[in-house]
């Protein structure tokens, strides 16, 4: 078993995070070896797509790459289809599922998580489904056919987004979610009421505060039994109920973990030479040092840059704020900064029922922002929302709520 130079750097997780932290190093100069260890045979792409432009066809896997095959070998990145298996700290080096060891100056973990299953009778049929890599997509844009049955279980951001992109193929969709609202706490009531009221009319049967109990075979497909006693039919289910950051490697490496793998604002790890990005980390809020964790496009791509300059023996300080965005049907919800930290809201209306909701702390600074609406329509009035709050305006609730005072002129 040979220990390949130390003289490198190694990366767990090929996706978005990894990929793009292996393209930051080459981008600063690294120009050692680097290692990209992820289990899917794919290169490195992004995830956005898998709930809506690849099921709908309006996209291929080659169009979500970051980088075409050749563009990998110019930038001479190792790939390993494997897992890493174990950490050694003392002596700087992963060991693969293959036998292979890999020793590194500096080693990133983002690996992200693995998806969350129905652990119910019956989760484990094969009409039982979840989303969360190329492969899944595939499986699952095969079934959604015209005139088919689509039960989606869990009423968040990628629920509600197959769920949209299954009713745009012609699909039959019920959506059960066991919470009271759709989206939980990630946004407030009034985004999602009316997006409860998209969905209802474009056909969506939404079922709110039901529990699933079991899933049994059916002479045309699979029988769903809620706690109520309803009886959902489909032919397909898909789980759509979050992820589970993959944090037992680094448990057994001794690295500090929580909610994710902990860090602080240089993505600096509990252990010297390591450190972790993506939807695995848990590190501080520029806003309030609070650990928060984000699975978000942003975060991912954000992240990667951060972590490679500091695996290079830089300094750099992660000070983006929180953000994320999902479409539904031609809507679109985006969700900036963090709410949770506000005294206040002013809520200022958009055309046609749309939205933007400020969030402000005791000093009125904007702390946050959730905005919903026809996409064509809001989106500047979302781009400066966002503005708003990554500078740290401070401006009265009154303002913000009246349409007559123009967002731009807060910037100023």
């Amino acid at each position: 078993m040979q220990t390949l130079a130390k003289q490198s750097m190694v990366i767990v997780g090929a996706g978005h995070c990894g990929g793009r932290a292996a393209q930051a190093l080459r981008s600063a100069g690294w120009a050692g070896v680097i290692h990209l260890v992820g289990d899917e045979p794919h290169a490195p792409y992004e995830r956005p797509p898998l709930s809506k432009d690849l099921l709908t066809g309006d996209k291929t896997p080659t169009a979500c790459a970051l980088h075409s095959d050749e563009d990998w070998a110019n930038l001479q990145v190792r790939r390993h289809v494997a897992q890493v298996t174990s950490i050694h700290p003392a002596d700087h080096s992963v060991t693969l599922s293959n036998g292979e060891v890999l020793g590194y100056q500096s080693l990133l973990l983002a690996h992200g998580g693995k998806v969350r299953t129905l652990t119910i009778p019956g989760g484990d049929l094969p009409e039982v489904l979840t989303l969360r890599n190329l492969g899944d997509a595939a499986a699952l844009a095969q079934r959604l056919q015209p005139g088919k049955r689509l039960l989606v279980v869990g009423g968040g951001f990628i629920g509600l987004e197959v769920a949209a992109s299954a009713r745009k193929l012609g699909c039959e969709v019920t959506v059960v979610e066991g919470a009271p609202r759709l989206m939980g706490r990630a946004v407030p009531e009034p985004v999602a009421e009316r997006a409860l009221a998209l969905h209802r009319a474009q056909g969506v049967r939404v079922l709110l505060g039901a529990s699933p109990q079991s899933i049994e075979r059916t002479a045309d497909g699979v029988r769903m039994l809620l706690a109520d006693g309803t009886q959902l039919d489909a032919d397909t289910v898909l789980a759509g109920i979050g992820i589970e950051p993959h944090l037992g490697l680094a448990q057994a490496a001794g690295l500090a973990v929580g909610r994710g793998i902990q860090v602080d604002a240089q993505l600096r790890t509990s252990v010297p030479g390591i450190f972790a990005a993506g939807d695995v980390a848990e590190f501080p809020s520029a806003l309030s040092s609070q650990l928060i964790r984000q699975e978000t496009w942003h975060n991912a791509e954000t992240q990667a840059g951060i972590a490679a300059q500091n695996m290079l023996g830089g300094n750099a300080t992660y000070t983006s704020l929180p953000w994320f965005w999902s479409d539904q049907y031609h809507y679109q919800l985006q969700v900036v900064g963090e709410p949770a930290l506000a005294v206040t809201s002013a809520t200022r209306a958009l055309e046609d029922d749309g939205l933007v909701i400020f969030y402000l702390d005791a000093s009125q600074r904007i702390v946050g922002a959730c905005g919903w609406g026809e996409a064509s329509r809001v989106a500047k009035e979302l781009k400066l929302a966002r503005t708003l709050v990554e500078k740290g305006v401070s401006a009265s609730a009154e303002a913000l709520a009246d349409p007559a005072t123009k967002l731009k002129a807060l910037l100023k």
